[in-house]
């Protein structure tokens, strides 16, 4: 009787994958950051609640990135694609956070209640000129405004307007400016800057008429019970485009940024860059310096330059 002959290999179990066995990272757009987890769009429109790899930057809203599903409309984020723009702030430790991603404009709202703070308006404005994205101001609460504020209001606004940055003057309330509003977020993506009590929240309900409906559904798929009103959301507009929420500041610092740099971003400064005595001149007291003789000639806003001189000693 002849034994049967061995197999020249023993039986193994093939624990080769499948490359299909791999979920295959797909494209998202980020709509808000709880900061433990993130809530992305994926191409379906369908929200997913997601985790990022810890090697990752600070995720924000507006990024587009490339995730993998961990579980029915759970996933985690692998990678951001390359930004077009970022918006980012200077924190305590002088270390740039960023805001928001993928911006064209940044829009700077204001009201007479609580007053303008024009450095506050200026750091954004200087931001908005680095980044670069187009600024627009936005005069809110129109409707509030007895005689004496709106005069103060158009000053402001005819101060900002000499220099290139017109003003729009809204009304949630009565509708006033809505419209041109609507046609200049049509198709972009914008982000809402500004001081606490200005009107934001009333402008986007304005412009998002279902926005509870929006809140509720970030709220159910985020499973954190509640959407809050102090992470920086993105909602889709109507008319298309795309519309950022950010929570209200008492300060804005923006990224630091040499004398050269932040001369560039205050765009009056411009036609005399390059003319002073110095080639290091930084517009302080220096002799014949281009930017000085131009203030002084009422060529450069007086207040403006006072803004610069002051941001450079903080911005270093």
């Amino acid at each position: 009787m002849s034994l049967p002959t061995p197999s020249a290999k023993p039986d193994t179990v093939n624990t080769t994958k499948n490359p299909q066995d791999t979920p295959a990272p797909r494209d998202a757009l980020v709509i808000v950051n709880y900061g433990k987890s993130q809530l992305v769009e994926d191409r379906h429109g369908n929200l997913q609640r997601c985790v990022a790899r810890r090697a990752l930057d600070t995720i924000v809203s507006g990024d587009r990135v490339t995730w993998e599903a961990t579980g029915p409309q759970t996933g985690v984020i692998t990678a951001i694609l390359p930004r077009q723009t970022l918006l980012g702030r200077r924190d305590d430790t002088r270390r740039v956070r960023p805001l928001a991603a993928n911006i064209g404009q940044l829009l700077i709202v204001a009201a007479a209640k609580p007053a303008p703070e024009r450095l506050l308006i200026d750091k954004y404005l200087l931001a908005a000129e680095l980044i670069p994205v187009t600024p627009v101001l936005v005069i809110n609460k129109d409707d509030l405004l007895d005689p004496g504020e709106r005069n103060r209001l158009e000053c402001l606004a005819g101060e900002y307007a000499a220099i290139g940055y017109p003003a729009l003057f809204t009304s949630a309330l009565r509708n006033t400016g809505i419209e041109r509003f609507t046609q200049i977020l049509a198709g972009k993506t914008s982000i809402l800057v500004g001081q606490s009590g200005v009107g934001k929240s009333s402008l986007i309900r304005r412009l998002l008429p279902d926005l509870e409906i929006v809140i509720g559904k970030l709220s159910e798929a985020s499973g954190q019970g509640r959407h809050t009103t102090t992470a920086t959301t993105l909602y889709h507009l109507p008319t298309g485009g795309h519309l950022i929420d950010s929570p209200g500041v008492r300060d804005f610092r923006p990224g630091p940024a040499g004398a050269d740099e932040l001369a560039q971003g205050f765009r009056e400064f411009r036609p005399w860059l390059g003319q002073c005595k110095f080639n290091n001149c930084r517009h302080l007291d220096e002799p014949d310096c281009a930017i000085i003789d131009a203030e002084k000639q009422g060529k450069i806003n007086k207040r403006r330059l006072e803004s610069y001189r002051q941001l450079l000693t903080t911005t270093k």
